[in-house]
């Protein structure tokens, strides 16, 4: 007896040295990023106020685009794989420069100042995730450390920007490798993504949140409808997934030179800016996913917002994919709601988390990022949608890097890599 408690105590109080360690790391690396992502915060808002007093600035669009190929060539990160290198670097442990945190941060903000569209939470995960784990590599943390470093500064970076830590912190830990959780790293994302929200509110930045109009109670009839609106949501994530990836394809076949790449994407997106007549499309459209919620949306929104930003991610402008996933998800379910038997408002924030779910795999963190959004009521709906979208989605993702690992139709293992 006296054997066993001994080993008790020995491995108890490793675990309280090492609760200590981490709850003191994150709560510097969820201060240190709530600060920089403030900074990014009021930085786009900035650039978006003023791009939506001169509309005329998108004719710059391309010339902005030269000089975010130029930033990365004089840094030597022409190779940047994005998002994509964050979650490697969790998984595999590839090394990521700590170039890459100014880098994504100034290439957004001049994606977002030109009319580029794109998002920015993708863009605060790369820049978390570079810098959490250039600190780790700076104090020597090892191999396994660093990944949970990584995890907490993509958590803090999430959080501090959109105001969502349950979600954040969730979300961080999931979309790496779907089915398998490092819950391990759960008290250092936690203590982060809390510390930098807190920051970001101090400093005057509300999270993000909608006020859905009307929410029906669970009935059948509403969950046939949901049931509905989860299979087309699934369907829309797949043509977003690979609208994506087949016009970078396309730009990277057909226009070698980067820099002739991103000066020709712009001219598309200024010229196709110009032929639908509307600025809705540029930046994140935070403003029209707004709108969507409160039940008003245009019926062709969804399908000019997929266009338009794999037209200006995959020239190489900078930014996120998340936020413009909210967008299309939003004024999907918006337009579809009432022809299903949905309220538009109630729709739409029914169809942003089903369209997330689908194009990042993480049914989870979208359920959360729902409650954290909209409120716990109409929690079973939300869970719904997301479960479904989910299962129908297939192994499509924007994110390449990620590893599907458990079938979604059958309890298998299939570690299957995103397509």
């Amino acid at each position: 007896m006296s054997e066993k408690w001994n080993r008790y105590l020995d491995n108890g109080g490793y675990g309280i040295y090492t609760f200590m360690v981490w709850t003191f790391i994150a709560i510097f690396i969820g201060a240190l990023l709530g600060v920089v992502g403030i900074a990014f915060h009021l930085l786009l808002e900035k650039a978006t106020m003023i791009r939506m007093t001169y509309p005329h600035l998108i004719l710059c669009l391309p010339f902005g685009g030269l000089c975010i190929v130029w930033l990365y060539h004089v840094l030597h990160m022409e190779n940047d794989k994005g998002t994509n290198l964050i979650l490697s670097a969790v998984r595999a442990n590839e090394k990521v420069s700590f170039k890459l945190a100014p880098l994504i941060f100034c290439s957004t903000v001049i994606t977002h100042f030109f009319g580029g569209s794109a998002g920015r939470e993708g863009a605060a995960l790369q820049l978390g995730g570079s810098i959490a784990s250039s600190i780790g590599r700076y104090i020597h943390l090892d191999e396994k450390d660093e990944r949970i470093m990584t995890m907490c500064g993509m958590s803090a970076g999430f959080a501090a920007l959109f105001g969502t830590p349950i979600a954040a912190v969730v979300f961080s830990m999931e979309v790496i490798t779907v089915g398998v959780m490092h819950y391990s790293a759960m008290v250092p994302c936690v203590v982060a993504a809390l510390t930098a929200s807190g920051l970001s509110v101090l400093c005057g930045i509300a999270p993000t949140a909608y006020s859905v109009s009307f929410m029906p109670e669970l009935a059948a009839s509403g969950i046939g409808s949901v049931l509905l609106l989860g299979i087309l949501c699934a369907g829309v994530s797949i043509v977003f997934c690979l609208a994506m990836e087949w016009i970078g394809k396309i730009y990277r076949s057909k226009i070698k030179n980067p820099y002739l790449r991103i000066f020709v994407g712009g001219c598309i997106v200024v010229l196709l800016t110009y032929f639908i007549g509307t600025r809705d499309y540029n930046g994140a459209g935070m403003d029209v996913i707004a709108r969507a919620i409160a039940g008003e949306a245009q019926a062709e929104a969804f399908l000019w917002k997929i266009l338009l930003t794999a037209l200006t991610l995959g020239a190489g402008f900078k930014g996120g994919e998340i936020v413009p996933s909210f967008f299309v998800g939003a004024t999907f379910g918006c337009v579809l709601g009432p022809w299903i038997g949905l309220p538009a408002s109630f729709a739409a924030a029914l169809g942003l988390a089903g369209v997330f779910c689908g194009v990042t795999n993480c049914p989870l963190a979208s359920v959360i990022l729902c409650v954290e959004l909209f409120g716990a009521k109409g929690l079973g709906y939300y869970a719904l949608v997301c479960a479904v979208s989910y299962m129908l989605s297939g192994y499509f993702g924007l994110y390449s890097a990620q590893k599907i690992m458990y079938s979604k139709m059958q309890p298998e293992f299939i570690n299957k890599d995103v397509e």
